[in-house]
């Protein structure tokens, strides 16, 4: 049972409302963590802003892997399960790439440099050394793309947090962190 309750569309306070239909126009579907979010219309917007802001830098598959790789080292079940939908449906990204993702690598080279980096920023709290930069710089990942590839896994580590706070209940096929990649 979620420890924070999941309203209703109808629930969330107005101003929420138009984010959660532009989630449903986009997605056919408004999961539960956007409802959970929306009981907080300047935390939604604030999500939806920068979300969508980072959705025109890194590339869709990279962001996917980085989603996967910090979901699987933060344990949020919820946020695995999402990404592994959306990485397979979305980015068509495979189930061997997926797992990878989850053991923070990737088969692709330069994705492999970013998924490596984001998952020890996160492992080591941002407690990382030159050479980690070093590596996403030699992958061919400008400065920029560096803070971007910092700006994703921020944002996935806010939604891991808030569903593995409130328990939020997953509405996708269900992947565990526990579970082997």
């Amino acid at each position: 049972m979620p420890r924070l309750a999941i309203p209703a569309r109808d629930d969330v306070p107005e101003a929420s409302k138009p984010i959660l239909d532009a989630v449903q126009k986009q997605l056919g579907v408004v999961p539960n963590m956007f409802r959970l979010i929306a009981r907080s219309p300047a935390a939604l917007q604030g999500f939806a802003a920068n979300n969508g802001a980072l959705g025109k830098t890194l590339d869709l598959k990279t962001r996917e892997r980085i989603a996967l790789a910090v979901a699987q080292v933060n344990g949020c079940d919820y946020c695995l399960s999402a990404h592994s939908y959306l990485a397979l449906n979305l980015a068509k990204i495979s189930p061997e790439e997926i797992a990878l993702n989850r053991k923070g690598r990737s088969g692709d080279a330069k994705a492999d440099a970013a998924v490596r980096f984001a998952a020890k920023v996160v492992r080591e709290r941002g407690q990382i050394t030159g050479a980690d930069i070093e590596a996403v710089r030699d992958a061919g990942f400008s400065d920029a793309q560096i803070v971007e590839i910092l700006a994703v896994t921020a944002e996935n580590i806010f939604t891991n947090l808030l569903n593995i706070v409130a328990e939020t209940e997953i509405d996708f096929p269900v992947v565990q962190a526990s579970q082997a990649a």
